[in-house]
């Protein structure tokens, strides 16, 4: 375990650099953990003196070096300044960044990588071709056996975790894409996951994919050809898992306790629910990578950027979980 934390500020022309210094002015003061920035230096420098923050930002160098909280910058040039939201060099640069915390991670410089924001239009409109932060980790690794998930808990202390078996992928292609394989892996890795966060059972339960998950198939087949066969197959494996079981309900179960973890069959099936429970202290966390990877389950939101009022309780949900994963992990 090397103690060292990297983030990746997203696009500097949304809240990622704001949420991230924001959350590092309390979190740094917690434990020995030390964290390296990885983003345009002058824009982060300034804006770290503009919040008013008082711990010390320095220069990286190497990992041996002395202090807490680093910045980087890979890119052989500053940003220019004034760029608008949304700008393709500004999205250009947080893949760059991406890329460096990731590599690092890999190298085994670093424990975890916590990724602030981008925007994927904006990625795209560039000239670059993505379809997530997770899909491109997962291509820089090597590998295609990763899942997302997303959880957090309410005032309450209720917790929502939720897998996908897919992810971005249009409605009108939903059902070409639900496959058995697919199903199973985000059951094990959640099974895992819960595992990997002390849970004191790692019961799943799984969504089905139409209203009243397909009501015997007189709503669609799915339920029957693929995630049942899916379920059962996890549970050969000796997972505790149950489904299909409708959507509509479940996440009523789920968020009272009945079980650890859902696996839903797609993107606003798990994540409207999981929103509407935990939007401003949400972790999206990429399962399955050779390394820890959390992120703040928001987006760029650029109507509110450079006005010093991003809440950071989602960026610093995303900290405390990889700190937490990579002791787990490296302990």
């Amino acid at each position: 375990m090397t103690g060292w934390i990297a983030i990746s500020l997203g696009d500097i022309t949304g809240i990622g650099p704001e949420v991230a210094l924001k959350a590092l002015a309390g979190e740094a003061e917690t434990d020995d953990t030390r964290y390296l920035l990885i983003g345009d230096s002058h824009y982060t420098t300034a804006l770290h003196k503009k919040l008013g923050l008082q711990f010390k930002l320095q220069p990286y160098s190497e990992p041996g070096a002395k202090g807490r909280i680093f910045l980087h910058d890979p890119l052989p040039e500053p940003l220019p300044a004034g760029l608008e939201a949304g700008s393709p060099a500004a999205a250009r640069a947080a893949l760059a960044w991406l890329t460096d915390g990731a590599q690092k991670c890999l190298r085994h410089e670093m424990d975890a990588l916590v990724t602030a924001p981008l925007n994927k239009n904006a990625v795209v409109r560039s000239g670059q071709p993505f379809i997530g932060q997770t899909e491109f980790l997962s291509q820089l690794a090597g590998t295609t056996q990763t899942a997302m998930m997303l959880l957090g808990q309410d005032d309450r202390g209720r917790w929502l975790r939720v897998a996908l078996a897919t992810t971005h992928v249009p409605i009108k292609l939903l059902a070409a894409h639900i496959r058995a394989e697919k199903i199973i892996l985000a059951i094990e890795l959640a099974a895992r996951a819960c595992h990997d966060l002390d849970l004191p059972r790692n019961r799943i339960a799984v969504c089905g994919l139409n209203p009243h998950a397909g009501e015997g198939g007189e709503f669609g087949d799915e339920e029957i050809t693929t995630i049942k066969p899916a379920v059962d197959a996890a549970r050969q494996k000796g997972i505790d898992v149950v489904g299909p079981l409708p959507a509509d309900t479940l996440f009523h179960y789920a968020y009272r306790g009945d079980y650890d973890a859902v696996v839903a069959m797609y993107h606003d099936q798990g994540l409207v629910p999981l929103k509407m429970v935990a939007f401003d202290s949400g972790v999206n966390w990429t399962l399955g990578l050779p390394f820890v990877r959390t992120s703040p389950d928001h987006g760029t939101a650029y109507d509110i950027a450079g006005q010093g009022k991003a809440d950071p309780s989602s960026m610093k949900a995303a900290i405390r979980l990889a700190k937490q994963l990579s002791r787990k992990k490296n302990g």
